[in-house]
């Protein structure tokens, strides 16, 4: 089964967004979940949207961020289209190093035909990025379930909110929850969680650094975006307990 991918395009010109709108649907398995003109309607919907990949101009006219500086921001998978791509090669070449994630451009201007076959060649490099970040973990009917780390929200050990036992919940950004068998947050990484990518904010709590959506500081809560069991997501808060105050506002910056 293919994966279908979320997109967002962000371009300043109306005319070549649409053009890239009809490029991309000659493309199976993709979905346009956002488009924006301007960065900031971008980040105010990304959060709500959840897309996989980001295909960006560079130069956004008189707005107040370039494509590269959004793209350094997000740290999604990133398909630049813009006609300087020459000149940010080394900005380009520090994102895919740096943030570990797949970036590749195309110069304007281009036909359809060429943005399609250079499409598709990045694709297959973020299908292959994307297939070594699986983990395989047992749940109470199923073993050895493949799931990908970009689908899961957070991991609970909290008896309040659902875990039994020593076993752990698991939630996603797609999906209903399900109850970890025989699983240690101890040994997260051994089973192919990045540090870097899951936070410890409670002792019962840890949570994928993509679906934080703020930090409450009155509260002292995240708040994360959660599958809400009809297809869409919803907002949850967890409490961020005393121990991981200081560090967590440090990484959130």
């Amino acid at each position: 089964m293919h994966q279908t991918y979320r997109i967002a395009l962000l371009e300043d010109n109306t005319k070549q967004l649409d053009k890239l709108e009809l490029y991309l649907s000659k493309i199976p398995n993709l979905e346009i979940v956002l488009k924006s003109k301007t960065s900031g309607h971008f980040f105010e919907e990304v959060q709500l949207t959840h897309p996989d990949i980001l295909i960006a101009d560079l130069d956004l006219g008189n707005d107040s961020m370039s494509g590269m500086e959004v793209a350094q921001e997000i740290k999604i998978p990133v398909f630049f289209a813009s006609i300087n791509t020459a000149d940010y090669v080394e900005n380009m070449e520090a994102l895919k190093r740096d943030a570990e994630i797949c970036v590749d451009h195309l110069t304007k201007p281009f036909t359809e035909e060429q943005f399609v076959k250079s499409f598709k060649r990045f694709l297959q490099e973020v299908a292959f990025f994307n297939s070594l970040q699986y983990v395989y973990l047992d749940f109470n009917k199923t073993k050895k379930n493949a799931i990908p780390l970009q689908d899961i929200v957070y991991l609970c050990a909290d008896k309040k909110a659902g875990s039994e036992s020593n076993n752990k919940q698991i939630h996603f950004i797609n999906r209903q929850s399900e109850n970890l068998i025989d699983f240690s947050f101890s040994k997260m990484e051994d089973k192919g969680f990045l540090k870097n990518q899951f936070l410890t904010v409670h002792k019962s709590f840890r949570v994928n650094r993509k679906y934080i959506k703020c930090y409450h500081k009155k509260t002292e809560t995240i708040e994360i975006s959660i599958y809400d069991g009809s297809g869409t997501t919803k907002s949850h808060h967890l409490p961020v307990s005393e121990n991981y105050q200081i560090g967590l506002k440090k990484e959130l910056g």
